[in-house]
Protein backbone atom coordinates (compact mmCIF):
# COMPACT_ATOMS: atom_id res chain seq x y z
CA UNK A 1 0.00 0.00 0.00
CA UNK A 2 1.49 3.75 -1.18
CA UNK A 3 2.28 6.32 1.25
CA UNK A 4 -0.79 8.39 0.13
CA UNK A 5 -3.57 5.68 0.12
CA UNK A 6 -3.44 5.30 4.07
CA UNK A 7 -6.33 6.64 5.75
CA UNK A 8 -6.24 10.66 6.75
CA UNK A 9 -6.12 11.28 10.99
CA UNK A 10 -9.23 12.79 12.48
CA UNK A 11 -6.97 15.88 13.18
CA UNK A 12 -6.58 16.36 9.18
CA UNK A 13 -10.59 15.83 8.52
CA UNK A 14 -11.32 17.92 10.74
CA UNK A 15 -8.98 20.60 8.27
CA UNK A 16 -10.47 19.80 5.02
CA UNK A 17 -13.96 20.26 6.90
CA UNK A 18 -12.83 23.78 8.31
CA UNK A 19 -11.32 24.43 4.94
CA UNK A 20 -14.30 23.84 2.65
CA UNK A 21 -16.57 26.05 5.42
CA UNK A 22 -13.84 28.77 5.07
CA UNK A 23 -12.41 28.60 1.46
CA UNK A 24 -14.60 29.16 -1.81
CA UNK A 25 -14.36 25.56 -3.01
CA UNK A 26 -12.17 24.60 0.25
CA UNK A 27 -8.90 25.87 -1.96
CA UNK A 28 -6.67 28.73 -2.38
CA UNK A 29 -7.01 28.89 -6.00
CA UNK A 30 -9.36 27.33 -9.26
CA UNK A 31 -7.28 23.76 -9.06
CA UNK A 32 -8.41 21.27 -6.77
CA UNK A 33 -7.82 17.73 -5.72
CA UNK A 34 -10.21 14.99 -5.95
CA UNK A 35 -12.00 14.96 -2.56
CA UNK A 36 -10.96 11.37 -1.97
CA UNK A 37 -7.50 12.40 -2.18
CA UNK A 38 -7.49 16.23 -0.95
CA UNK A 39 -4.79 16.41 1.92
CA UNK A 40 -3.71 19.30 3.76
CA UNK A 41 0.02 20.18 3.74
CA UNK A 42 2.36 20.20 7.72
CA UNK A 43 5.42 20.41 6.37
CA UNK A 44 8.26 20.01 3.33
CA UNK A 45 11.29 19.51 2.82
CA UNK A 46 13.62 19.01 -0.02
CA UNK A 47 11.58 17.31 -2.80
CA UNK A 48 9.05 15.88 -0.47
CA UNK A 49 6.38 17.43 1.49
CA UNK A 50 4.14 15.65 4.54
CA UNK A 51 0.11 15.90 5.28
CA UNK A 52 -1.42 16.21 8.62
CA UNK A 53 -1.69 12.34 8.31
CA UNK A 54 1.77 11.70 8.28
CA UNK A 55 1.73 10.61 4.64
CA UNK A 56 4.86 11.32 2.26
CA UNK A 57 5.08 12.81 -1.18
CA UNK A 58 7.06 13.72 -4.25
CA UNK A 59 6.74 17.16 -4.90
CA UNK A 60 6.51 18.26 -8.45
CA UNK A 61 4.43 21.49 -7.94
CA UNK A 62 6.81 23.26 -5.51
CA UNK A 63 4.65 25.97 -5.20
CA UNK A 64 4.21 26.29 -8.58
CA UNK A 65 7.39 26.67 -9.23
CA UNK A 66 9.41 29.04 -7.21
CA UNK A 67 10.97 26.11 -5.13
CA UNK A 68 13.51 25.75 -7.47
CA UNK A 69 16.16 24.58 -4.72
CA UNK A 70 13.01 22.65 -3.20
CA UNK A 71 11.40 23.13 0.34
CA UNK A 72 13.39 24.70 3.32
CA UNK A 73 16.82 24.77 1.65
CA UNK A 74 19.31 25.28 4.54
CA UNK A 75 21.04 28.51 2.72
CA UNK A 76 17.38 30.19 2.15
CA UNK A 77 15.92 29.16 5.76
CA UNK A 78 19.30 31.21 7.16
CA UNK A 79 19.18 33.85 5.37
CA UNK A 80 15.51 34.68 6.03
CA UNK A 81 16.01 33.96 10.13
CA UNK A 82 19.20 36.88 9.96
CA UNK A 83 17.14 38.97 8.25
CA UNK A 84 13.85 38.58 10.16
CA UNK A 85 16.22 39.75 13.18
CA UNK A 86 16.84 42.65 11.59
CA UNK A 87 13.24 43.73 10.92
CA UNK A 88 10.50 42.17 8.41
CA UNK A 89 9.27 45.20 6.06
CA UNK A 90 10.46 48.25 5.87
CA UNK A 91 8.13 50.21 3.06
CA UNK A 92 11.72 51.82 1.88
CA UNK A 93 14.64 50.99 0.12
CA UNK A 94 17.02 48.16 1.68
CA UNK A 95 20.02 47.16 1.50
CA UNK A 96 18.92 43.39 0.45
CA UNK A 97 16.66 44.48 -2.28
CA UNK A 98 19.28 46.85 -3.93
CA UNK A 99 21.32 43.77 -3.86
CA UNK A 100 19.10 41.39 -5.44
CA UNK A 101 18.24 44.18 -8.31
CA UNK A 102 21.37 44.73 -8.98
CA UNK A 103 21.44 40.58 -9.20
CA UNK A 104 18.56 40.51 -11.86
CA UNK A 105 19.64 43.28 -13.95
CA UNK A 106 23.42 41.57 -14.35
CA UNK A 107 21.39 38.72 -15.15
CA UNK A 108 18.56 39.21 -17.67
CA UNK A 109 19.56 40.79 -20.71
CA UNK A 110 16.87 43.33 -21.33
CA UNK A 111 17.29 44.89 -17.64
CA UNK A 112 18.73 47.99 -17.50
CA UNK A 113 16.40 48.83 -14.45
CA UNK A 114 13.83 47.10 -11.96
CA UNK A 115 10.67 48.32 -10.57
CA UNK A 116 9.69 45.56 -7.64
CA UNK A 117 6.03 43.99 -7.09
CA UNK A 118 4.82 41.45 -4.85
CA UNK A 119 3.14 38.61 -7.56
CA UNK A 120 3.48 37.99 -11.20
CA UNK A 121 0.07 39.17 -12.02
CA UNK A 122 1.18 42.76 -10.82
CA UNK A 123 4.23 42.45 -13.08
CA UNK A 124 2.23 41.91 -15.83
CA UNK A 125 -0.31 44.26 -15.16
CA UNK A 126 2.41 47.35 -14.72
CA UNK A 127 4.48 46.20 -17.57
CA UNK A 128 1.55 46.57 -19.90
CA UNK A 129 0.68 49.96 -17.82
CA UNK A 130 4.48 51.52 -18.46
CA UNK A 131 3.74 50.34 -22.67
CA UNK A 132 0.65 52.17 -22.62
CA UNK A 133 2.16 54.99 -20.80
CA UNK A 134 5.45 55.10 -23.17
CA UNK A 135 3.43 54.52 -26.11
CA UNK A 136 0.17 57.10 -25.61
CA UNK A 137 -1.55 53.73 -27.00
CA UNK A 138 -4.28 51.49 -25.14
CA UNK A 139 -4.31 48.51 -27.10
CA UNK A 140 -2.32 45.28 -25.92
CA UNK A 141 -2.20 42.03 -28.16
CA UNK A 142 -1.49 38.84 -26.31
CA UNK A 143 -1.77 35.15 -27.64
CA UNK A 144 -4.61 32.44 -27.07
CA UNK A 145 -3.87 30.30 -24.00
CA UNK A 146 -1.13 32.74 -22.98
CA UNK A 147 -1.29 33.16 -18.97
CA UNK A 148 -0.42 36.52 -17.63
CA UNK A 149 -2.20 36.82 -14.16
CA UNK A 150 -5.74 37.11 -13.00
CA UNK A 151 -5.75 41.08 -14.17
CA UNK A 152 -8.39 41.91 -16.44
CA UNK A 153 -6.30 42.12 -19.74
CA UNK A 154 -4.15 39.07 -18.77
CA UNK A 155 -7.74 36.64 -18.35
CA UNK A 156 -8.77 38.13 -21.85
CA UNK A 157 -8.42 34.25 -24.14
CA UNK A 158 -6.20 32.64 -21.60
CA UNK A 159 -8.12 29.36 -21.45
CA UNK A 160 -10.94 29.43 -24.00
CA UNK A 161 -13.05 26.76 -24.60
CA UNK A 162 -14.65 28.29 -27.57
CA UNK A 163 -12.51 30.30 -29.41
CA UNK A 164 -13.48 33.14 -31.79
CA UNK A 165 -11.49 34.33 -35.03
CA UNK A 166 -8.67 36.15 -34.14
CA UNK A 167 -8.04 38.77 -32.89
CA UNK A 168 -11.66 39.00 -31.20
CA UNK A 169 -10.57 38.18 -27.30
CA UNK A 170 -12.74 35.73 -24.90
CA UNK A 171 -13.22 36.82 -20.88
CA UNK A 172 -12.16 34.23 -19.32
CA UNK A 173 -13.79 35.05 -15.52
CA UNK A 174 -16.74 36.80 -14.92
CA UNK A 175 -16.30 40.34 -12.98
CA UNK A 176 -14.31 41.60 -16.23
CA UNK A 177 -15.29 45.23 -17.34
CA UNK A 178 -17.02 44.60 -20.70
CA UNK A 179 -14.98 47.29 -22.03
CA UNK A 180 -11.59 45.61 -21.54
CA UNK A 181 -13.10 43.58 -24.19
CA UNK A 182 -12.31 46.18 -26.85
CA UNK A 183 -8.46 46.95 -25.67
CA UNK A 184 -6.95 43.61 -26.06
CA UNK A 185 -6.32 41.68 -29.54
CA UNK A 186 -5.66 37.90 -29.72
CA UNK A 187 -3.15 36.43 -31.71
CA UNK A 188 -2.04 32.65 -32.50
CA UNK A 189 1.12 31.18 -31.00
CA UNK A 190 3.76 30.01 -33.12
CA UNK A 191 1.54 31.59 -36.30
CA UNK A 192 4.18 33.97 -37.02
CA UNK A 193 2.29 35.19 -40.80
CA UNK A 194 -0.83 35.92 -38.93
CA UNK A 195 0.76 37.70 -36.58
CA UNK A 196 2.70 40.08 -38.86
CA UNK A 197 -0.73 40.64 -40.53
CA UNK A 198 -2.57 41.57 -37.27
CA UNK A 199 0.51 43.51 -36.14
CA UNK A 200 0.15 45.42 -40.07
CA UNK A 201 -3.28 46.04 -39.59
CA UNK A 202 -3.57 47.48 -35.94
CA UNK A 203 0.05 48.30 -34.83
CA UNK A 204 -0.67 51.65 -34.96
CA UNK A 205 -3.01 51.23 -32.23
CA UNK A 206 -1.04 49.01 -29.98
CA UNK A 207 0.84 49.91 -26.69
CA UNK A 208 2.00 46.77 -26.42
CA UNK A 209 2.37 42.91 -27.35
CA UNK A 210 3.05 40.34 -24.54
CA UNK A 211 3.96 36.62 -24.91
CA UNK A 212 4.88 33.71 -22.59
CA UNK A 213 8.16 32.86 -24.72
CA UNK A 214 7.46 29.21 -23.56
CA UNK A 215 3.46 29.27 -23.69
CA UNK A 216 2.43 27.19 -20.63
CA UNK A 217 4.14 24.00 -21.62
CA UNK A 218 4.42 24.66 -25.82
CA UNK A 219 7.57 25.35 -26.89
CA UNK A 220 8.53 28.36 -29.46
CA UNK A 221 8.35 27.09 -32.85
CA UNK A 222 12.29 27.92 -34.63
CA UNK A 223 12.43 31.63 -35.82
CA UNK A 224 8.89 32.76 -33.77
CA UNK A 225 10.40 34.40 -31.33
CA UNK A 226 12.85 35.81 -33.72
CA UNK A 227 9.89 36.83 -35.79
CA UNK A 228 7.98 38.74 -33.28
CA UNK A 229 10.67 40.44 -32.27
CA UNK A 230 11.92 41.64 -35.55
CA UNK A 231 8.29 42.15 -36.14
CA UNK A 232 7.23 44.37 -32.71
CA UNK A 233 10.37 46.32 -33.66
CA UNK A 234 9.91 47.87 -37.22
CA UNK A 235 6.10 48.76 -35.80
CA UNK A 236 8.04 50.43 -32.46
CA UNK A 237 6.01 48.55 -30.26
CA UNK A 238 7.34 46.88 -27.45
CA UNK A 239 7.74 43.47 -26.49
CA UNK A 240 6.99 42.07 -23.39
CA UNK A 241 7.95 38.89 -22.65
CA UNK A 242 6.75 37.04 -19.30
CA UNK A 243 9.53 35.35 -17.53
CA UNK A 244 7.58 34.83 -14.56
CA UNK A 245 7.66 30.85 -15.08
CA UNK A 246 11.10 30.97 -17.07
CA UNK A 247 13.24 33.81 -15.38
CA UNK A 248 16.30 31.62 -13.91
CA UNK A 249 14.12 28.22 -14.53
CA UNK A 250 15.35 27.95 -18.33
CA UNK A 251 18.53 29.31 -17.25
CA UNK A 252 20.44 32.01 -15.95
CA UNK A 253 19.39 34.58 -18.31
CA UNK A 254 15.97 32.99 -18.19
CA UNK A 255 14.49 32.64 -22.02
CA UNK A 256 15.90 35.00 -23.09
CA UNK A 257 19.01 33.39 -22.87
CA UNK A 258 17.82 29.68 -24.06
CA UNK A 259 15.95 31.26 -27.14
CA UNK A 260 18.27 34.46 -28.10
CA UNK A 261 15.96 36.71 -28.24
CA UNK A 262 16.11 39.92 -26.47
CA UNK A 263 12.11 42.10 -25.23
CA UNK A 264 12.33 45.51 -23.89
CA UNK A 265 10.23 44.63 -20.90
CA UNK A 266 10.03 41.41 -18.90
CA UNK A 267 7.97 40.32 -15.67
CA UNK A 268 9.86 38.21 -13.43
CA UNK A 269 9.04 36.18 -10.50
CA UNK A 270 8.83 32.77 -8.15
CA UNK A 271 12.08 32.21 -8.53
CA UNK A 272 13.72 35.38 -7.66
CA UNK A 273 11.85 35.88 -4.45
CA UNK A 274 12.99 31.90 -2.90
CA UNK A 275 9.52 31.42 -1.92
CA UNK A 276 7.87 34.39 -0.54
CA UNK A 277 5.78 37.00 -2.31
CA UNK A 278 8.10 38.74 -4.54
CA UNK A 279 7.91 39.72 -8.95
CA UNK A 280 9.67 42.20 -10.98
CA UNK A 281 8.79 44.32 -14.24
CA UNK A 282 12.57 44.92 -15.60
CA UNK A 283 13.44 46.61 -18.85
CA UNK A 284 14.61 49.52 -20.83
CA UNK A 285 15.83 52.22 -18.80
CA UNK A 286 13.44 55.11 -20.69
CA UNK A 287 10.24 53.01 -20.66
CA UNK A 288 11.36 52.44 -16.39
CA UNK A 289 11.66 55.98 -15.98
CA UNK A 290 8.04 56.74 -16.04
CA UNK A 291 8.22 55.19 -12.10
CA UNK A 292 10.49 57.78 -10.79
CA UNK A 293 8.57 60.07 -8.28
CA UNK A 294 10.24 62.90 -9.04
CA UNK A 295 7.98 62.55 -12.41
CA UNK A 296 4.62 62.73 -10.27
CA UNK A 297 2.43 65.84 -11.24
CA UNK A 298 3.35 64.71 -15.00
CA UNK A 299 1.31 63.16 -17.64
CA UNK A 300 4.33 60.81 -17.74
CA UNK A 301 4.53 59.35 -14.24
CA UNK A 302 2.97 56.09 -13.41
CA UNK A 303 1.71 55.48 -9.99
CA UNK A 304 2.27 51.71 -8.54
CA UNK A 305 2.54 51.18 -4.83
CA UNK A 306 2.93 48.31 -2.52
CA UNK A 307 3.03 47.69 0.92
CA UNK A 308 5.01 44.98 0.92
CA UNK A 309 7.28 45.68 -2.60
CA UNK A 310 10.90 44.93 -2.54
CA UNK A 311 10.36 42.98 0.84
CA UNK A 312 13.47 42.62 2.61
CA UNK A 313 12.85 38.77 4.02
CA UNK A 314 11.50 38.07 0.22
CA UNK A 315 14.94 39.89 -0.88
CA UNK A 316 17.30 37.76 0.96
CA UNK A 317 15.43 34.73 -0.04
CA UNK A 318 15.72 35.33 -3.44
CA UNK A 319 19.72 36.26 -3.20
CA UNK A 320 19.93 33.37 -1.61
CA UNK A 321 18.42 31.01 -4.28
CA UNK A 322 20.23 32.81 -7.15
CA UNK A 323 23.58 32.49 -5.12
CA UNK A 324 22.58 28.44 -5.18
CA UNK A 325 21.81 28.63 -8.64
CA UNK A 326 25.27 30.36 -9.86
CA UNK A 327 27.34 27.99 -8.39
CA UNK A 328 29.29 25.80 -11.25
CA UNK A 329 27.17 22.86 -12.48
CA UNK A 330 24.22 23.99 -10.91
CA UNK A 331 21.91 24.27 -13.96
CA UNK A 332 23.86 21.48 -15.41
CA UNK A 333 22.51 19.16 -12.53
CA UNK A 334 19.28 20.83 -12.99
CA UNK A 335 19.17 19.84 -17.21
CA UNK A 336 19.94 16.74 -16.48
CA UNK A 337 17.36 15.45 -13.47
CA UNK A 338 14.66 17.17 -15.84
CA UNK A 339 16.02 15.18 -18.94
CA UNK A 340 15.80 11.51 -16.91
CA UNK A 341 12.35 12.27 -16.00
CA UNK A 342 11.04 13.92 -18.92
CA UNK A 343 12.16 11.34 -21.13
CA UNK A 344 11.54 8.67 -19.38
CA UNK A 345 7.80 9.66 -19.39
CA UNK A 346 8.51 10.18 -22.63
CA UNK A 347 9.78 6.92 -23.31
CA UNK A 348 6.87 4.84 -21.15
CA UNK A 349 3.90 7.32 -22.97
CA UNK A 350 5.19 5.74 -26.45
CA UNK A 351 5.28 2.41 -24.71
CA UNK A 352 1.98 2.96 -23.75
CA UNK A 353 0.09 2.83 -27.03
CA UNK A 354 -1.71 5.28 -25.48
CA UNK A 355 -2.72 9.02 -27.90
CA UNK A 356 -0.40 11.08 -25.96
CA UNK A 357 2.63 12.27 -25.85
CA UNK A 358 5.23 14.48 -23.92
CA UNK A 359 5.95 18.48 -24.76
CA UNK A 360 7.81 21.08 -22.68
CA UNK A 361 11.50 21.93 -21.57
CA UNK A 362 13.62 19.91 -19.11
CA UNK A 363 12.49 21.65 -16.21
CA UNK A 364 8.71 22.32 -17.02
CA UNK A 365 6.77 19.36 -18.83
CA UNK A 366 3.72 17.11 -18.79
CA UNK A 367 2.22 14.33 -21.06
CA UNK A 368 -1.06 15.70 -22.78
CA UNK A 369 -3.33 13.09 -23.85
CA UNK A 370 -3.83 14.09 -27.63
CA UNK A 371 -1.71 12.46 -30.94
CA UNK A 372 -2.35 15.87 -32.41
CA UNK A 373 0.65 17.73 -33.26
CA UNK A 374 0.95 20.76 -30.27
CA UNK A 375 2.05 24.05 -31.56
CA UNK A 376 -0.99 26.47 -29.58
CA UNK A 377 -4.16 26.74 -27.77
CA UNK A 378 -6.28 25.29 -29.92
CA UNK A 379 -4.07 21.83 -30.21
CA UNK A 380 -4.03 21.73 -26.83
CA UNK A 381 -7.62 21.75 -27.03
CA UNK A 382 -8.10 18.29 -28.57
CA UNK A 383 -6.58 16.47 -25.61
CA UNK A 384 -8.60 14.11 -23.56
CA UNK A 385 -9.21 16.44 -20.27
CA UNK A 386 -10.74 13.23 -18.67
CA UNK A 387 -7.64 11.15 -18.78
CA UNK A 388 -5.34 14.14 -17.58
CA UNK A 389 -6.99 14.01 -14.61
CA UNK A 390 -7.05 10.57 -14.03
CA UNK A 391 -3.50 10.50 -14.67
CA UNK A 392 -2.92 13.37 -12.42
CA UNK A 393 -5.00 11.41 -9.41
CA UNK A 394 -3.31 8.33 -10.47
CA UNK A 395 0.04 9.31 -9.26
CA UNK A 396 -1.21 11.35 -6.32
CA UNK A 397 -2.78 8.05 -4.54
CA UNK A 398 0.97 6.94 -4.83
CA UNK A 399 2.62 9.47 -3.78
CA UNK A 400 3.60 11.84 -6.79
CA UNK A 401 1.93 15.27 -6.39
CA UNK A 402 1.87 17.54 -9.80
CA UNK A 403 0.04 20.55 -11.11
CA UNK A 404 -3.42 20.12 -13.20
CA UNK A 405 -0.50 20.42 -16.40
CA UNK A 406 3.01 20.93 -15.29
CA UNK A 407 5.77 19.02 -13.64
CA UNK A 408 8.42 21.55 -12.21
CA UNK A 409 11.99 20.17 -11.81
CA UNK A 410 14.02 21.25 -8.77
CA UNK A 411 17.57 20.46 -7.83
CA UNK A 412 16.44 18.94 -4.77
CA UNK A 413 15.02 16.00 -6.92
CA UNK A 414 17.03 13.04 -6.63
CA UNK A 415 17.99 10.15 -8.72
CA UNK A 416 15.72 7.98 -6.92
CA UNK A 417 13.06 10.37 -6.76
CA UNK A 418 12.91 9.98 -10.42
CA UNK A 419 13.41 6.22 -10.20
CA UNK A 420 10.41 5.99 -7.79
CA UNK A 421 8.37 8.50 -9.52
CA UNK A 422 8.69 6.60 -13.07
CA UNK A 423 7.58 3.79 -11.81
CA UNK A 424 4.56 5.43 -10.42
CA UNK A 425 4.07 6.74 -13.95
CA UNK A 426 4.45 3.49 -15.36
CA UNK A 427 1.74 2.08 -13.29
CA UNK A 428 -0.40 4.92 -13.93
CA UNK A 429 0.16 5.01 -17.69
CA UNK A 430 -1.04 1.06 -17.76
CA UNK A 431 -4.34 1.54 -15.95
CA UNK A 432 -5.20 4.23 -18.61
CA UNK A 433 -4.09 1.89 -21.32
Amino acid sequence: MSEASRARSPEERRLLELAAQRLPGGVLGSSRFPDELAFVVRRGRGSHVWDVSGREYIDYLLGSGPLILGHAHPAVVEAVRTQIEDGSTYYMVSEPIVRLADEICRAVPCAEQIRFTSTGTEATFFALRAARAFRKRDKIMKFEGGYHGSHDYALMSSSPRSPKAFPAPTPDSAGIPQAIEGEVLIAPYNDLPTVEALLAAHGGALAAVIVEPFQRLIPPAPGFLQGLRAATARHGIPLVFDEVVTGFRFAWGGAQERYGVVPDLAAYGKIVGGGFPLAAVCGREDILRAFDPRLEGTPEFIAQIGTLNGNPIAAVAGLATLAELAKPGAYARLHATGAALRDGLADLVRRSGLPAQVIGETTVFDVVFTDRPVTDHRAMLTADGRRMKAFNAGCLARGVVKGASKIYVSLAHTEADVARTLEVFEAVLKTLA
